[in-house]
């Protein structure tokens, strides 16, 4: 028996339990209902989707083709139409989730208006966009189903058959959320409680960074400062703790590190003997040996090695790490972090190198055979300028003739149809599945996609809106793709909810009820 079947029984049991006070009620509306909200609370969306990340991350242990991807969302109708749309595709939400971008929220979910990305906007923004994306989602199931239960009202026989058969196998459009929140915006208990917002939401997987929470800067601008190991350990445990306090037990933490861009550090850290995490922290330091005569008021000095050396210390009293060592301290930062409770790394790179990457992966399996990242497929990076880069680059150690490409115009339109600019596109299309494979990325996102779409599209409206083209520039630029393309919102008034609540409007007041849906409305042309 289905679960919309054994809900009708128990829900007429209940009818009769009540006698006649209850006549009016339909046991299979309300059924309709309940299947309509299958999530009652976020906590139910994030054990739901944590079980899925987890036995997604077991099967690209398995296979690693069997990679994750996801597109981040800004507003809970971005979410929801992208579901819609993988759905449309793929009949199939499996391996994609959604990301939230704190650079997003920052950029434009805050009260303040437009905000870089630097922990500025309200720290409640983020468990709200959780909330909202959700909201969004499940009222996608909401209509999806309650499309099915109207066609099925019309149906009989074989038909009405297979119509059943499609609601009782219904797909939920709720997926997976991994989740940005920044630094912590605090300490460890600042971090623990907006943890504990972000979960209640729905949040099944939290990102947290390394570096310092009131001097975060976005990934790939300068001036980021880390923090010291145990400062970070501490705010994976505060997370972990926040899962369990919840009863969200497969909780998913990732890890990420700014050590390979970042230079700085606001603190020395706390060590008890020589080679210690601490120490370990400390041995990557700037530092100059130095003798008592030849201290300054104000000097900061550590021992190292039986010697007195004095760290390079800036006006901003930041100390500075030795340079060359970004990508050893990226190594320690992962191994430390999943070896003291973190699921998943994220490395953030300047550029989408597969070896780079790789190489870095290569040294921390060999302490975690297992580990596996996030990576940020960033619209930061020029992919067609690097990407071109980098088959010039092998081209030439490859002794073949470059002579007709100049390396720094490689972005020009004029290479397009080249050979170089080819096998480029090529690396691109495939990057995800090869780095997948080859450098142990298990999930690959586009922090900010949705932004940059939204303007583009934009852009091209107010062109031929406003210019020559009129309403045709909306006619064929827009609704025409929306109707050819089967884009669901083109019958935005069904998007919106208003055959929802026309259902209700029968359930709740019968022939009574004033509905939207007639044959006056012209959403009925599409």
């Amino acid at each position: 028996m289905s679960q919309f079947q054994a809900d009708i029984e128990s829900i007429s049991s209940l009818k009769a339990m009540h006698g006649s006070a209850w006549n009016a009620i339909n046991p299979e509306s309300a059924a309709r209902m309940r299947a309509q909200n299958r999530f009652k609370t976020g906590l139910d969306i994030a054990r739901y989707t944590a079980r899925i990340m987890r036995d997604d991350m077991a099967a690209y242990d398995t296979d690693p083709s069997m990679y994750t991807q996801s597109l981040g969302c800004w507003h809970g109708f971005i979410g929801q139409q992208k579901l819609i749309s993988i759905k449309k595709h793929f009949n199939s939400t499996d391996r994609r989730y959604l990301y939230l971008s704190g650079w997003m929220i920052a950029a434009l979910r805050s009260e303040f208006g437009p905000l870089p990305d630097q922990s500025m906007h309200e720290k409640t923004a983020v468990p709200a966009l959780i909330k909202e994306l959700y909201t969004f989602l499940r009222q996608a199931d909401a209509r999806e189903l309650g499309d099915l239960f109207r066609q099925l009202d019309g149906a009989s026989g074989a038909a009405r058959e297979a119509i059943q058969q499609k609601i009782d196998q219904h797909v939920t459009h709720v997926v997976p959320i991994i989740a940005d929140i920044d630094a912590g915006f605090g300490n460890a208990e600042a971090t623990y409680l907006l943890a504990k917002q972000m979960i209640e939401a729905g949040a099944c997987c939290i990102q947290l960074e390394n570096q310092v929470s009131d001097e975060k800067q976005c990934g790939h601008q300068d001036g980021k400062v880390t923090v010291p190991h145990e400062d970070f350990l501490a705010k994976i445990r505060a997370v972990r703790y926040a899962f369990l306090e919840l009863g969200v037990d497969d909780g998913v933490i990732v890890a990420r590190t700014d050590s390979l861009g970042a230079g700085l550090t606001k603190q020395i850290a706390f060590t008890r003997e020589p080679g210690d995490l601490g120490d370990q922290y400390n041995a990557f330091l700037d530092a100059e040996e130095v003798s008592v005569e030849s201290l300054t008021n104000g000097d900061v000095l550590l021992s190292r090695n039986g010697k007195l050396v004095r760290p390079k210390r800036l006006p901003s009293n930041l100390f500075q790490f030795r340079e060359g060592t970004g990508e050893a301290r990226c190594v320690l930062d992962c191994i430390t972090s999943l070896q003291n409770g973190a699921d998943l790394l994220w490395i953030e790179t300047e550029k989408p190198h597969i070896g780079q990457i790789g190489g870095m992966v290569k040294e921390i399996r060999k302490v975690i055979p297992n580990a596996k990242l996030v990576y940020n497929n960033s619209p930061s990076f020029n992919w067609t300028l690097n990407f071109r880069q980098q088959v010039f680059d092998s081209m030439k150690a490859e002794g073949k003739d470059v002579g007709a490409y100049e390396r720094n115009m490689l972005m020009s339109a004029e290479y397009d149809e080249t050979e170089l600019a080819r096998i480029a596109d090529e690396r691109i299309r495939t990057f995800q599945a090869d780095a997948a494979r080859e450098a142990g990325i298990f999930h690959h996102l586009i922090t900010l996609p949705t932004y940059h779409t939204a303007a583009l599209s934009t852009d091209n409206l107010a062109r031929e809106y406003f210019g020559e083209q009129g309403m045709l520039g909306y006619v064929a630029g827009v609704q025409r793709k929306e109707i050819r393309q089967g884009i669901a919102c083109v019958k935005h008034q069904n998007m919106s909810g208003s055959d929802i609540g026309d259902d209700h409007k029968d359930y709740f007041s019968g022939e009574a009820a004033l509905k939207a849906g007639g044959k006056h409305n012209t959403m009925n042309q599409f």
